[in-house]
């Protein structure tokens, strides 16, 4: 029998020349929380590269090592080495079976890579994954419609709300930050 495991909620938002990456700390396997203090944003490519992940753990590890292989193939050009990666999990049999979700920020891109072989960019620069990723959204774009927080706050304040909806989102969050061109 497979465990169900539930997601997480990663926002993404750029604003003023920064991208902000956040995410809640929260790993659930069925209906019980395992660990609240997880780190699902890591830094690779020197610093330059800031990816989130929803998932099964595991499986977002196996991609963020794929990721930063195929970022060393393709240097400083993020777009194409998601695309890479993309194709391979979308066609490569062991790959496929993979169960995650991940998005990739940069200085100058904010993507959404999946095993559907889907590289996506927002065109509003806010993004969200996982169980608690639309509520994320939809609170970012509130605050950026109504506010002068800066991207930062922002992914902060939206993972907080949608950690008050989402029971797989609990508000131990962390946010990374990146200069951007925008």
């Amino acid at each position: 029998m497979k465990i169900k495991s539930h997601s997480t909620t990663i926002l993404t938002v750029r604003r003023n020349g920064i991208a902000a990456i956040g995410g809640d700390g929260q790993a659930t396997v069925g209906d019980t929380i395992m660990k609240h203090d997880v780190q699902k944003i890591r830094r690779i490519a020197d610093g330059k590269v800031v990816c989130g992940f929803a998932g099964s753990t595991a499986d977002a590890f196996a991609l963020l090592e794929r990721f930063e292989s195929k970022l060393k193939d393709y240097p400083g050009n993020t777009p194409r080495a998601a695309t890479e990666l993309a194709k391979e999990w979308r066609t490569d049999r062991a790959m496929r079976r993979l169960e995650a979700l991940m998005t990739v920020v940069d200085a100058r891109h904010t993507l959404l890579v999946t095993g559907n072989g889907d590289v996506i960019q927002p065109s509003d620069n806010v993004l969200g994954i996982g169980s608690g990723g639309n509520f994320a959204v939809a609170a970012a774009r509130a605050l950026i419609r109504n506010t002068d927080l800066s991207a930062m706050e922002i992914v902060r304040k939206a993972l907080e709300i949608a950690s008050e909806i989402d029971i797989y989102t609990n508000s131990n969050i962390h946010v990374e930050e990146l200069p951007c061109i925008n």
